[in-house]
């Protein structure tokens, strides 16, 4: 039970719902239990009838009685089972709400190195059936708990006191039932913890699958992508039908044991009766009904044990996430003005899941309003610096200053508001194009939208689309070609009017002529920002204030176009090269 410690704040969130609920129960059961009470008595004025020792009148007047307070009690405890599962269900949802956006909140904190380590398809099997199982330990769990615990203390208070000798034999299989659920919860907390994480990989190869379904569809894998999810569905299922054997023990042993707890009522009971130790043959009534009655609860333990055990074996993968520390922590609470000055001095660079080294001993500096253009093979750090000025990463070596602080004594939130960043890989939501655009500002006009699209160059292709600006998006953007993603993303970029803006190769899928009228644009907008494109053409460097051309990770050439155009070297030879392709097309 320690891994549901984490719940425990929930439980005093919402302990006045809880209480009401318990009282509830309580009550509910209470009026529950005079069922029995008033089927005993009218069986005893029905043998009192039999045996001629009340008259016509009276018999009809006390079963009268009997049955217009039984139908009053079954209400009133109708009633109240209702309101019960209100208070007591509803609780369970609002749990549900809460842990949901504590995992998602956590999620975002969590740095970029934890998302390249873990599956997508875990992620979201954590926030979705993982909390599910914890719901219906907050929810059906604990109400059924309830139930049984009030019915069982009201239950043998009412049976110690009308017969204690035959209510202790009637309990006497109770013991038997607690050392089965003991072994048996053991063995069904392992086997969910099992299945969990089979239905995790089950969802992170559908989602891969899904995803790169172009890919599957375009090298014919389908059939090997067919029998490899057929073998992940076998394994899930012979898990799932391991755990339904050992829950399947459950049920048979309660009916077992409460069917002889029957037979020990009715054998002891008429015993007791026939010796005179059982006054009433209504307290026999009375028990068999007691005794059903307390079927559900005693079942009710098997079936809520399981529910707790899968719980915990749930929250269990919840807290290996949310006790995660992210490795980017925001050090800053006071927001930061940023206005755009960059320095790099001796950074130095190795990515932590690869062991790659991006960068050794770099430093550079560019001024607020420049604009600074990276060069290089692929490989070389180029998008490296980017991430590292996003603080996406923390450095190894060296110190990166943003005017004039160290990086990490910025408030980071107010770092990445100052920054637009297009990444190599432009990424859109399944969402409107308008949305996708406005995702940069959210409250930026629907001619604000506009005004970027026009400076991206994609204002004439979204209104060619039936429904414009409203055109709804595929998975990632797919209904788009690459240029037009890359073009959305750069309007997505220009409309938050960012102090510092981030170019990763993000022209790379346009031809020549949509790219010079997109730098034309980012020329005139970029004014009085900091601006670092990086690229592979020497045409989205060439107006660049200053050009840094890199190579595993150092700077092997810096000047401006007209400097490194006179310089043998890489950059002179990616010109030149890049030049006679243009004029032979």
């Amino acid at each position: 039970m320690k891994e549901l410690r984490h719940l425990n704040k929930y439980f005093f969130k919402y302990k006045y719902q809880l209480l009401v609920g318990v009282i509830i129960t309580i009550a509910a059961k209470i009026f529950a239990l005079f069922t029995p009470r008033l089927i005993g008595q009218s069986v005893d004025v029905i043998s009192k009838r039999y045996n001629g020792e009340i008259s016509e009148a009276l018999f009809r007047s006390e079963l009268f009685i009997n049955i217009t307070y039984l139908i009053i009690a079954a209400l009133i405890a109708g009633v109240f089972t209702f309101l019960m599962r209100q208070t007591i269900i509803n609780v369970s949802r609002y749990v549900e709400f809460d842990l949901k956006n504590e995992i998602y909140a956590q999620y975002q904190r969590l740095s970029l190195s934890f998302y390249k380590s873990n599956r997508t398809g875990d992620l979201m099997s954590r926030i979705s059936e993982d909390v599910s199982k914890v719901r219906m330990y907050f929810g059906p769990a604990i109400m059924y708990s309830l139930n049984m615990i009030t019915l069982f203390v009201v239950a043998l208070i009412y049976m110690f006191n009308q017969a204690p000798t035959l209510t202790l034999y009637t309990i006497l299989p109770l013991p038997i039932l607690s050392v089965a659920i003991y072994f048996l919860s053991k063995i069904i907390h392992k086997k969910s913890t099992i299945v969990q994480q089979y239905l995790s990989k089950l969802s992170s190869f559908s989602q891969e699958s899904f995803s790169g379904i172009s890919i599957i569809k375009a090298y014919g894998l389908e059939p090997q992508t067919n029998s490899a999810f057929e073998v992940l569905s076998a394994d899930q299922r012979a898990k799932h039908i391991d755990l339904a054997k050992i829950r399947a023990f459950f049920f048979p042993l309660m009916i077992l044991l409460i069917g002889i707890s029957n037979l020990i009522v009715i054998y002891i009971g008429g015993m007791q009766y026939i010796n005179g130790e059982i006054k009433s043959i209504g307290t026999i009534a009375e028990f068999i009904i007691y005794v059903n009655m307390l079927t559900w609860p005693v079942a009710a333990i098997g079936w809520v044990t399981s529910l707790v055990q899968e719980a915990e074996a749930s929250q269990k993968r919840i807290n290996e996430f949310l006790k995660e520390d992210p490795e980017i922590k925001n050090l800053v609470v006071e927001e930061t003005p940023i206005l755009g000055n960059i320095e790099f001095k001796n950074v130095s660079f190795t990515y932590p899941d690869t062991n790659i080294q991006a960068l050794e001993n770099l430093s550079f500096s560019i001024k607020k309003g420049d604009t600074l253009a990276i060069i290089g093979k692929t490989g070389s750090g180029k998008s490296t610096i980017l991430d590292l000025i996003g603080r996406l990463y923390d450095i190894d070596k060296g110190e990166i200053k943003i005017d004039g602080k160290p990086i990490q004594q910025l408030n980071l939130w107010s770092l990445r508001n100052t920054i637009g960043y297009v990444p190599q890989d432009a990424f859109l939501f399944s969402d409107t194009l308008k949305n996708n655009i406005k995702f940069g500002n959210i409250n930026a006009s629907e001619a604000d939208v506009i005004e970027a699209a026009k400076n991206a160059d994609v204002h004439n292709n979204i209104i060619n689309f039936g429904e414009g600006y409203e055109t709804k998006l595929g998975e990632r953007g797919i209904t788009l070609s690459g240029g037009q993603k890359q073009r959305v993303s750069i309007a997505r970029a220009i409309i938050k009017d960012p102090n510092i803006l981030l170019l990763d190769d993000c022209l790379s899928a346009v031809d020549t002529e949509t790219e010079e009228t997109i730098l034309n644009n980012l020329v005139r907008i970029s004014k009085g920002k900091t601006t670092i494109i990086v690229s592979h053409r020497i045409s989205s460097a060439k107006n660049a204030d200053q050009i840094l051309v890199l190579e595993n990770g150092r700077v092997i050439q810096e000047g401006n176009h007209e400097q490194l155009i006179n310089v043998d070297g890489y950059y002179k030879e990616l010109y030149l090269k890049q030049l006679s392709e243009k004029e032979i097309s």
